[in-house]
């Protein structure tokens, strides 16, 4: 990516989204439980804690988490941070089984998985932290397409198997003068629980008009053939031709792959940046309670602009019950993460960073956990 498309994906999501906390960390941090959480040590203490930290969960926030350790090594170097992108299904389960530390959830707890992580945390509430926004392409490989026009009730059918074929009537009639090809279109979707399938058939679901006929779910229910995490449909499409898929934005970036504009009733369709995304957050509404962050997404927007598939990853967390070195070690790395200069860099990564008041709500939620 040269450096001019970071500079214009940079100025877009701070246009967005208001007031970002986008700048580096500074010689002074600030207090911790300032207005604008600014680093590790600010929040965590004067001194970096050391040890290991063991974390596990979606893979739509691999790139955007391992930026982030990585950063975070270079003011705590003492401390090792192990994350696992098995995606969210097998990250909360492994929460729950006290096998990690925190886990990283493309949706929020439900309330049996909620029930089960107070359990595994000593009988005291465990809390869901907003901590990236990752909005989903739908991307697709086909030799000579360079744009692509879809609709939540195309898309919803192209992923239902009811539309086979490219050049389909309801295709060709978002794509008005584009050449589609008469060839079959071959659908891959992620075969393990993830929290980004729940979110993208929550798109479907509200955004389709009645052609998604499942409920949304970790769990894949509609056509095609299933690869393993973001890594694998994104490699699937990549060597497939005539080939569509959904996928955390930075792996559709990685791979070069298409990645469809999105009609969402508003008139004009929408493209896919940090810009379009952060209007869509904007649309959301709190779903937790105290210090669980929950939020509420509005798949179904008609916001002129807004792109409206997205999701929220989540860090999930005991807010106590944890040995006081764990402790120790995970606020420290959440405060990081959350941090300025933590999010500094997800805009890079394709990711949109958290908009001001969130990150403070979500570094607030962090200092009190102990």
């Amino acid at each position: 990516m040269s450096v001019n498309r970071l500079f214009r994906v940079g100025s877009v999501a701070v246009a967005s989204l208001g007031v970002l906390a986008l700048s580096a960390c500074g010689s002074d941090p600030e207090p911790s439980g300032s207005s604008t959480p600014d680093s590790a040590s600010s929040s965590a203490g004067a001194e970096c804690p050391k040890g290991t930290l063991n974390a596990e969960g979606s893979s739509a926030q691999k790139n955007a988490i391992e930026e982030v350790i990585s950063k975070y090594n270079e003011k705590c170097a003492d401390v090792t941070v192990n994350y696992n992108p098995t995606g969210s299904g097998a990250g909360i389960k492994q929460f729950n089984a006290n096998q990690v530390d925190f886990a990283g959830s493309d949706s929020a707890l439900k309330p049996d998985e909620m029930t089960a992580a107070t359990k595994r945390c000593q009988n005291n509430p465990a809390v869901d932290l907003p901590m990236v926004i990752g909005p989903i392409a739908i991307a697709y490989n086909v030799d000579g397409l360079s744009k692509l026009v879809l609709d939540g009730p195309t898309a919803a059918k192209i992923f239902q198997g009811s539309i086979k074929t490219w050049n389909d009537p309801a295709i060709a009639k978002l794509n008005a003068g584009v050449s589609l090809p008469s060839a079959p279109i071959s659908v891959f979707f992620r075969s393990d629980e993830s929290g980004t399938t729940e979110n993208f058939t929550k798109y479907l679901k509200a955004a389709g008009g009645g052609a998604w006929t499942g409920e949304p779910a970790k769990k894949w229910t509609g056509t095609g053939a299933g690869k393993e995490k973001s890594a694998g449909v994104a490699e699937g499409v990549k060597s497939t031709k005539n080939s569509i898929t959904y996928v955390e934005w930075s792996y559709a970036v990685d791979n070069k792959l298409g990645v469809a504009s999105i009609d969402n009733g508003s008139g004009t369709p929408v493209d896919l940046s940090a810009e379009s995304a952060g209007k869509a957050l904007a649309a959301a509404k709190p779903a937790g309670t105290g210090s669980d962050l929950a939020l509420k997404l509005d798949y179904a927007t008609k916001a002129p602009g807004a792109y409206p598939i997205i999701l929220v990853t989540y860090e999930i967390a005991c807010t106590k019950g944890l040995p006081a070195e764990k402790t120790a070690l995970v606020k420290s790395f959440l405060s990081y993460f959350v941090s300025k200069d933590g999010q500094s860099s997800l805009t890079e990564l394709n990711y949109a960073p958290l908009p001001a008041e969130i990150q403070t709500k979500v570094d607030a939620a962090i200092q009190a956990i102990s």
